[in-house]
């Protein structure tokens, strides 16, 4: 490990500021992404970037993690904690193909593209809600009673998101980065929502709302379309649409579960046997909802106007 004991800091510091001023005088390339295309593998001295023009980003944050450190009388159990929470969350987005994994203190962000990507990046979510709510939860409390309530705070969001890795080239200081209102708003979101339930933003709930697998309730009893609710994402900016949400209360049926996720990764959207009733009260839900949201967004503007003038 090299010396810091007879850094220059002023060279130092001269050679960051026009490290600055050279990338503002010449703005990179920025290319769209080929398809498969591997982050790791974009070079950091060049200055081009990829974009990606439409991802999916999973957000899962452990609630109250710090409040369980500390509450945890053995170094040990804090990592067991961690261990069975943060690493099954990697591991659940791993298993639905995330295209990137990076694990963020406590909770972990997954992105995904290509084929099937809003598909892949809702099933990833909801497997983490059950797995949070149904097996990680309950175990801590058998086996640390006094261990403050937790639980995965999880979130979806989309959007254009660009990509390159960032750091120091030849070195382990390196990680690709993935400006884009997808992960910011994703992880604003998993900080408002409380464990128990999912949030995703309005461009998330539009891609899905015509899917009779993830807005209807399964068959152990009379289907009905009250598995989502209006959630506005007060972290969004009141100008941007994304504020209107929809968050899921609902985990993985047993009994269904297995089998509707199937289904929702294999891209399919109509179920056979649902009452056709229960369709048309649903396209009538999904024009005032267009029509709601159209308003909304029209009043938030508004305000956005006067709040800022």
């Amino acid at each position: 490990m090299a010396s810091t004991t007879d850094l220059n800091l002023d060279g130092l510091m001269k050679g960051y500021d026009n490290r600055v001023k050279d990338e503002f005088a010449s703005l990179p390339t920025v290319i769209s992404a080929p398809d498969g295309f591997d982050p790791w593998t974009s070079p950091i001295e060049a200055r081009r970037w990829l974009r990606v023009d439409d991802a999916v980003a999973v957000v899962t944050d452990l609630r109250a993690s710090t409040r369980l450190s500390l509450a945890m009388r053995y170094e040990a159990a804090t990592a067991a904690i961690y261990e069975a929470a943060t690493g099954t969350a990697v591991r659940i987005l791993a298993d639905f193909t995330a295209d990137f994994v990076a694990i963020q203190g406590d909770g972990a962000i997954g992105l995904f593209s290509g084929e099937r990507r809003y598909e892949r990046a809702l099933c990833a979510a909801i497997t983490v809600k059950t797995f949070s709510g149904g097996t990680l939860v309950p175990r801590l409390a058998e086996r640390w009673p006094k261990a403050p309530e937790t639980g995965f705070k999880v979130a979806v969001a989309s959007s254009r998101l660009l990509v390159k890795r960032i750091g120091v080239a030849r070195s382990d200081h390196q990680e690709p980065v993935w400006p884009g209102k997808a992960v910011n708003y994703a992880t604003k979101a998993a900080q408002q929502i409380d464990p128990g339930r999912l949030l995703v933003t309005d461009s998330v709930w539009r891609y899905f709302e015509g899917n009779e697998y993830v807005t209807f309730t399964c068959d152990c009893d009379e289907p009905s379309d009250g598995l989502w609710q209006d959630e506005e994402i007060s972290l969004i900016p009141d100008t941007d649409p994304e504020r209107f949400g929809r968050a899921l209360t609902s985990s993985w049926c047993n009994t269904h579960g297995a089998e509707y996720c199937n289904h929702i990764l294999a891209g399919d959207k109509v179920r056979p046997g649902l009452a056709e009733q229960l369709r048309s009260n649903r396209r009538q839900k999904m024009v005032a909802s267009v029509l709601r949201s159209k308003a909304d967004q029209a009043r938030s503007r508004r305000y956005g106007l006067r709040h800022s003038a």
